[in-house]
């Protein structure tokens, strides 16, 4: 395996990095090597990908919203 050094990080940052370690019973290195995978994870996730689980969860629940329900849910909300 490689090996990665991070330099230069910021306290506070570094402080909320093992508020969440300690949060997740992870070691800091353990929940610094999670944060990476989620981030790429979802920054190399096939656009196609997702759409055709979208469907297939759409079809599971039998649920369909429109774009004008949806609009009109929002607009609700607003005064």
């Amino acid at each position: 395996m490689a090996t990665l050094t991070v330099k230069n990080v910021p306290d506070d940052l570094y402080e909320k990095l093992k508020v969440a370690a300690a949060a997740n019973r992870r070691s800091i290195n353990n929940e610094v090597i999670t944060i990476i995978e989620r981030a790429i994870e979802h920054q190399t996730e096939n656009p196609y990908e997702v759409q055709a689980r979208v469907r297939q969860l759409r079809e599971k629940l039998d649920i369909y919203v429109t774009e004008e329900e949806i609009n009109a849910a929002k607009n609700e909300g607003r005064p």
